[in-house]
């Protein structure tokens, strides 16, 4: 199966408990964690990864399912999986309380790996964060109702579904041979599978006690988002700043959801400002 390894490549394999991991590492200094949401993978970090290098050691991973690692046998790509993946990863790297940096499902996932796997973190990013419930989109409502109906379709009928709604990910338009990296590991009946595993693993029961505990969080927070995004708007953002003691907002001009994609300059200056 094609996946975005052509693209961007993740040389680094890991073993965890919940299957094989994806990984790179790139810089030097401080370490930064970057954790991609759905349904992306680190591609999202290509452009922001360079500038972050120059003055960090900047780790990146796909989620298990996504992108270039899979999940074990039986395994659901769960938040709460990915979470105990990324305390994993820390330990794997010998990381002191890195900085972690979370988008999409991957706010949800730093916070849990914080506040219930225990990781300690020297500060905390939200880009775009799917934190604060309810947080699913209806197309991703009508999918979770109807799995088997998507999992059954023929692949260029699914296709056909999932390549217009990704675009709606952008405040820009996505150009094709993007569009197209971020839908290859989603290609063919496998990739159709892949997609519907982590939509049905994907709840907000699993942030659910974060949620109710973001006024636990005592470290330096910034809550990053883009000011187009159509999938959580800026009203979210608002609520999960003001949850979080002394969080920091700020807003990403001419970007979307995928505000990393839409705007990689200012998203990587935001956090180098942030980390200081």
């Amino acid at each position: 199966m094609t996946t975005c390894t052509s693209t961007w490549p993740l040389t680094d394999r890991i073993r965890v408990s919940g299957g094989e991991v994806a990984a790179g590492v790139f810089g030097e200094g401080p370490p930064v964690i970057l954790t991609h949401g759905t349904p992306a993978s680190s591609y999202l970090w290509r452009e922001v990864v360079p500038v972050l290098a120059r003055r960090h050691t900047v780790h990146v991973w796909d989620l298990l399912g996504f992108g270039d690692s899979r999940p074990g046998p039986g395994i659901a790509p769960s938040i709460a999986r990915q979470s105990r993946t990324l305390a994993e990863l820390v330990a794997h790297w010998g990381l002191d309380s890195p900085a972690l940096v979370g988008h999409d499902i991957g706010g949800g996932i730093v916070l849990r790996a914080h506040l219930a796997d225990n990781v300690a973190v020297s500060r905390l990013a939200l880009v775009d964060a799917a934190v604060l419930g309810p947080w699913n989109t209806p197309f991703t409502e009508h999918m979770q109702r109807h799995a088997d109906a998507y999992r059954t379709m023929p692949p260029h009928v699914f296709a056909d579904i999932i390549a217009p709604r990704l675009r709606t990910a952008t405040h820009r338009a996505m150009p094709d041979q993007v569009a197209a990296a971020y839908l290859a590991p989603w290609a063919g009946a496998e990739g159709q599978q892949r997609w519907i595993d982590q939509v049905a693993a994907v709840r907000f029961d699993d942030v659910r006690e974060v949620a109710h505990r973001l006024d636990r969080v005592a470290v330096p927070t910034l809550v990053l988002w883009g000011e187009r995004d159509q999938w959580l708007d800026l009203a979210t953002a608002d609520r999960l700043a003001a949850a979080i003691p002394g969080a920091r907002r700020e807003n990403l001009p001419g970007a979307g959801h995928f505000a990393p994609e839409d705007n990689p300059a200012d998203t990587a200056e935001a956090l180098l400002r942030f980390f200081g």
